[in-house]
């Protein structure tokens, strides 16, 4: 296959978006394929720049607006226009957050009508619009914490949610801007931070107990995971990208019946917000065992230690297979045969 691997970006998720690449770039070339990368904010990498993309490293914290901001961008129809793209047989989509996951660039390559990966318009869409994707949620039956978008006055907080509460940017993946909130004097200052990565700002009841996640492959739901952040509440930006941050149990320590039914709510969240051959659907249960969804991840993390490529490591699918049956299934959906 001719493969070009689409990551980095100008969102706020660009360093993992960076590791993504870099692991999927490798694992396609380790496998025979015939593999480009591509940096959507900069464009086609030299073999140099190839070379700096393998040595990189996630930062403990996100990058600032003002260091996104420096970085040379070239629009999203200068970038589906290329020929050297139109020549490829698939795009990887090794995109996290912004136009890379919130449905705009899947718009562009469905009229350029080259194959990618992941889902299309609607399920990138839905998904990474948590406010929309908890609306799916609720009317198909499917538990989901309590939540209001800001403005809000800290009463209606306390008596419809309550404290502790979790506020996090609307559009926004790898736990970016996101505060568990005590109390009410922590409130705006949390909405405040939220609002420096996106325009709209959910606040949302927090789940005390165990976190749970679904991988879903090829529209099938892969052995669940738990994850133990060490020394913290919730699996932060730190807790996924540093090492020895967070212990991640594969298969999950439950019973069968949890197994099922974890596994069912995985692929029904999938299927609600219309999302295409993978995701990562994430849980938290609580005290009395009922599991609470949290959200979809149309385009979850490739790094060596992210989720998914665990979950199918579990399931006997290693890496490098992982990449190619994602290339294939594109290929198989989105209408151009090898």
């Amino acid at each position: 296959m001719k493969v070009a691997v689409l990551f980095g970006g100008t969102s706020a998720e660009r360093e993992v978006s960076v590791t993504s690449g870099a692991a999927v770039f490798v694992a396609l070339k380790e496998a025979g394929h015939e593999v480009l990368a591509v940096d959507t904010a900069t464009g086609l990498l030299t073999s140099e720049e190839e070379r700096q993309l393998l040595e990189g490293g996630i930062a403990p914290d996100p990058p600032e607006r003002d260091h996104l901001a420096a970085i040379r961008h070239q629009s999203p129809s200068s970038l589906t226009g290329s020929s050297q793209l139109r020549d490829m047989d698939v795009l990887f989509l090794a995109l996290h957050g912004g136009s890379g996951e919130n449905g705009t660039i899947q718009a562009l390559l469905d009229l350029s009508g080259i194959p990618y990966t992941g889902s299309g318009l609607r399920g990138s869409a839905n998904a990474m619009d948590k406010d929309t994707a908890k609306k799916l949620f609720t009317v198909g039956g499917i538990l989901t914490p309590a939540w209001r978008m800001s403005p809000v006055t800290t009463k209606e907080v306390r008596d419809a949610i309550g404290f502790p509460a979790i506020v996090k940017p609307n559009q926004q993946g790898s736990t970016v801007g996101l505060t568990l909130v005590s109390d009410s004097g922590e409130l705006q200052p949390a909405v405040a931070l939220a609002h420096r990565y996106d325009d709209e700002v959910l606040i949302e009841q927090y789940i005390a107990g165990r976190e749970f996640t679904v991988p879903i492959l090829d529209d099938h739901p892969l052995p669940v995971g738990e994850i133990i952040p060490r020394n913290r509440e919730i699996f932060d930006y730190t807790s996924k990208y540093q090492a020895g941050e967070a212990e991640e149990i594969f298969p999950a320590e439950i019973t069968a019946e949890q197994t099922t039914e974890l596994q069912a709510l995985g692929l029904r969240a999938h299927q609600q917000v219309k999302a295409e051959m993978y995701s990562r659907v994430d849980f938290r249960m609580d005290s009395a065992g009922r599991f609470w969804c949290l959200e979809v991840n149309t385009l979850p993390g490739m790094t060596g230690a992210s989720l998914l490529p665990k979950a199918a490591q579990a399931a006997g699918i290693a890496f490098p297979e992982l990449c190619e049956r994602i290339c294939q299934m594109a290929i198989k959906r989105r209408g151009r045969a090898l």
